[in-house]
């Protein structure tokens, strides 16, 4: 893990900006940087920047929020939006600021130097609110800022410790007791906690403000796509996400069925290998990832079922994508996408790959309920989940200014 690489400058842990939403022109008759007078083409009232590094062109669940997030702001102006990633040059085009970062992935995550083209990119924006999405990108000098510019701070619990530490070489414990001191360091001056799960165990501080995960329109039930008889992974090509237990309930599977394993990640050039030394090769079929959503909810609706196996998913998109597309689907028992998805998905205990094959079985079974898939999709459309996402926000930015915000 490494450190934040940037020091918070003298005077940053002092007391906030007085800028208010709704600021307008300066005593000098000049617009403030960040005042709410409303410029040609660009929305008043609530400006929100969410934060993360994790935003490559292969990028999972939090791409899939943000950019379902633009798309809602382009359509109905209902706040000022800004996105601040890592990108190959720093720039700023339709609320999408880049900062010049250094690729360090196959998805095309990159890193920049240190905190100062973030710092800068808040400074300019001068948010209402500034959600991070990750704790690594000099979370604490992030915080600074935002708070200097009378910012409310959420940060946006994705991950989990258990989940990090896996994804690491070595035991996991040393690793999973870095990244519980690191959350518990970044999250420590934030005004609120967004989540789906219980972020305690991970950083001491509790959940403050529900993460809402929604759907892209294409994942609806599939007409004239018919139910095959494979069963489909789709995600991040990684032993953390489950994959050795789903190679081996296809092993130990009386019934010869074909495994499509979809997307791409660090297991990628390794998994042949380990296909071939479990005599699968001609059993399971390697595919590329998949972009297009409408395609994706084709897939998902064309296999007998999904199989989400991850042993630390925060939520799993993938789950709820695929039931909203028609399909089965099996999950750990512990998931939470398991009960936003009910009676269409079956599960299993983590780390057994007989439960497993068992969950995989009773799906492949199981009769398509489509018309609880209809319901599934439009209780998790986006507009509805971000309406109320604004609502929250807007009641945290009331609690700040009144000096009412949770920070310990």
């Amino acid at each position: 893990m490494s450190p934040e690489g940037a020091t918070l400058a003298p005077g940053r842990d002092g007391p906030r900006a007085g800028r208010e939403p709704g600021a307008g022109p300066t005593p000098g008759g000049e617009p403030a940087l960040g005042s709410r007078t409303p410029a040609a083409g660009r929305p008043s009232g609530l400006r929100v920047v969410d934060v993360t590094l994790w935003y490559g062109a292969r990028s999972g669940g939090i791409k899939t929020y943000l950019d379902a997030k633009r798309r809602h702001v382009a359509l109905t102006g209902a706040f000022d939006h800004h996105v601040v990633v890592p990108g190959r040059e720093t720039t700023e085009r339709d609320g999408l600021h880049t900062v010049r970062g250094v690729k360090v992935t196959r998805n095309d995550y990159r890193i920049p130097p240190g905190g100062r083209g973030l710092r800068r990119a808040l400074e300019r924006i001068r948010p209402d609110v500034v959600l991070l999405h990750d704790p690594y990108w000099t979370p604490r000098a992030a915080i600074a800022e935002a708070h200097v510019h009378g910012a409310a701070v959420v940060a946006v619990h994705h991950g989990s410790v258990a989940l990090a530490a896996a994804g690491m070489p070595g035991p996991d414990g040393p690793w999973a007791r870095g990244f519980r001191a690191w959350m518990t360091h970044a999250y420590r001056d934030v005004d609120a906690v967004m989540s789906v799960i219980d972020p305690g165990p991970c950083s001491g501080r509790a959940a403050d403000l529900p993460l809402r995960l929604g759907l892209d329109p294409a994942f609806r039930p599939q007409a004239g796509v018919r139910r095959g008889d494979h069963v489909l992974y789709v995600g991040r090509l990684s032993r953390a996400k489950g994959l050795p237990e789903l190679l081996e309930a296809a092993r130990r599977a009386l019934e010869p069925w074909r495994l499509d394993i979809v997307g791409d990640g660090p297991w990628r050039q390794g998994l042949p290998r380990e296909i071939a030394a479990l005599g699968l090769q001609d059993r399971v079929r390697l595919l590329p990832y998949v972009a297009d959503r409408a395609e994706l909810a084709r897939r998902y609706a064309a296999a007998s079922c999904v199989v989400m196996p991850g042993p630390n998913e925060t939520f799993g998109l993938v789950g709820l994508e695929a039931a909203a597309s028609g399909a089965r689907v099996v999950t750990t028992s512990g998931a939470p996408a398991a009960a936003a998805i009910g009676g269409l998905g079956e599960t299993f205990p983590v780390g057994d790959p007989v439960a497993l094959g068992q969950a995989i079985g009773r799906a492949r079974r199981a009769p398509l309920d489509l018309r609880a898939a209809a319901r599934l999709a439009d209780a998790h459309a986006w507009p509805v989940l971000f309406d109320a996402e604004q609502r929250d926000l807007t009641a945290l930015c009331a609690r700040v200014r009144a000096g009412g915000a949770r920070r310990s």
